[in-house]
């Protein structure tokens, strides 16, 4: 089977390849770091050898839950935020059709929303005005149990499910996806009788996508959980080689050479409008990993060639501070050819015969040579399809790469100690309990 493929040749052109092989010996110590565990933020490797740590009987588990929330749902809420969704979201929208939305009268899986990422009042309302409609379930995923944004969304979805089908059956269509041993989620979990799943203490939300975090949500969809976990244990594999052979390594080399040359912002493109939330996971991956100690590339992303219309001026011609990483899929899964018209009036018969992706292909391949020519590096990712099994690659692959970059940075890349900044506002704001000396202390700037 084949792997993805990381292609460096558009980047040399800006910082030489003797330039990033130079990072070769501090990737390689970055890797040791992460393998010994004597970096920064060690608590926090849980990920590093997940995939292959990951057992059949554990997914055989997941999956039956899946079907008792399939058996009975037609509806599966999923309540978190950050990484307790970002890479179940990113993966189910992937593999999803396009028009799923449109086709529930067809649908064999139960259809997956998402609550507990915002705090928006007409959300949530009309969350809840279509759920009183529907047979639902809920997934609630926190750690603590108290984020704001999440503990919100589950305790008014919690109280709708209660009204509808009463407290036995609502214990019977809530997950909850919590500490082993500790929390308001766990406690309530407990007392409850719910069916729960452990975040394990030693991985962070944004690297969660493999634990039950993404991989219950993802198995409800009906997507196959046992490939992805394969294609995170393949490219486990091949990411514990040396620089020479690992393309997390070679990865994190080339962007880091590309930001000690002023390159500030790396924007994740992709030609494939089902990416979209790849990428929303890539940014919180990066940004949320690398950007502290005012260091840090800037993760921003673009979906081609829509936004071409858009930000593409500004990528062609704008501060030549940033560089792309494109990932690309190299074979569709669908099949459309360009029809012949008579009368031509649009202009495209040039075009009948071929494949719509041959059509998409040649708009990458020319946007990558006027980028280059605009003064913008290119790193390309290559998946084979887009299936299960290459999203774990691609997925592993990223997150290794994250963690060899910010050792080699110099930062924690397992912390986010700025996040908690708002909260502590918030809290003030909002006069929480325990709050009072800053919550006097805000109101005075206000």
């Amino acid at each position: 089977m084949e792997n993805i493929s990381l292609q460096l040749d558009k980047v040399y052109g800006f910082v030489s390849k003797e330039t990033v092989q130079s990072y070769k010996s501090s990737c390689e110590a970055a890797q040791k770091m992460l393998e010994d565990g004597n970096g920064k933020g060690a608590d926090f490797l849980g990920w590093l050898h997940l995939p292959s740590c990951i057992s059949e009987e554990f997914l055989d588990d997941v999956l039956a839950t899946a079907k008792s929330l399939h058996d009975r749902c037609d509806v599966v809420v999923v309540a978190g935020i950050g990484g307790s969704y970002l890479g179940a979201k990113a993966v189910i929208d992937a593999l999803n059709n396009s028009f799923s939305w449109l086709k529930r009268d067809v649908r064999k899986n139960p259809t997956i929303l998402f609550a507990g990422h915002n705090i928006s009042e007409d959300y949530l309302s009309e969350l809840t005005e279509y759920l009183q409609e529907k047979q639902f379930g809920i997934i609630n995923i926190s750690k603590s149990g108290t984020t704001t944004e999440t503990a919100l969304a589950f305790r008014l979805l919690k109280t709708l499910l209660v009204n509808m089908v009463g407290k036995e059956e609502a214990c019977r269509r809530i997950v909850a996806i919590t500490d082993a041993r500790r929390g308001a989620l766990r406690t309530l979990a407990n007392q409850e009788g719910y069916k729960t799943y452990v975040i394990p203490d030693s991985v962070g939300g944004r690297y969660s996508v493999l634990t039950p975090v993404g991989l219950l949500p993802i198995a409800v969809a009906g997507y196959d959980i046992k490939a992805l976990v394969a294609g995170a244990v393949e490219m486990e594999k091949q990411c514990a080689t040396g620089f020479d052979t690992n393309l997390s390594m070679q990865y994190a080399a080339a962007r880091q050479a590309l930001y000690a040359s002023g390159k500030k912002i790396e924007i994740l493109a992709n030609y494939h409008p089902k990416l979209h939330y790849v990428s929303e996971w890539w940014k919180q991956l990066y940004g949320e990993s690398e950007g502290k100690e005012n260091k840090g590339l800037f993760p921003a992303s673009v979906d081609l060639t829509t936004d071409l219309h858009s930000m593409g001026q500004w990528i062609q011609q704008g501060e030549r501070i940033i560089f792309e990483t494109v990932v690309s899929i190299a074979s569709p899964n669908g099949k459309m050819v360009v029809p012949t018209d008579e009368q031509n009036l649009d202009g495209l018969n040039y075009l009948a015969g071929k494949r719509v992706d041959e059509v998409n292909k040649m708009a990458e391949l020319g946007t990558q040579i006027a980028h280059v020519d605009g003064g913008v590096p290119n790193i390309k990712v290559v998946l084979p399809k887009l299936n299960e099994y290459y999203l774990g690659e691609m997925m592993y692959f990223f997150e290794k790469a994250c963690g060899i970059s910010g050792y080699v940075m110099g930062i924690n890349p397992f912390d986010q100690p700025g996040v908690e900044d708002y909260k502590r506002n918030m809290f003030a704001l909002l006069e929480k309990p325990g709050y009072e000396e800053q919550s006097a202390a805000i109101r005075k700037r206000l």
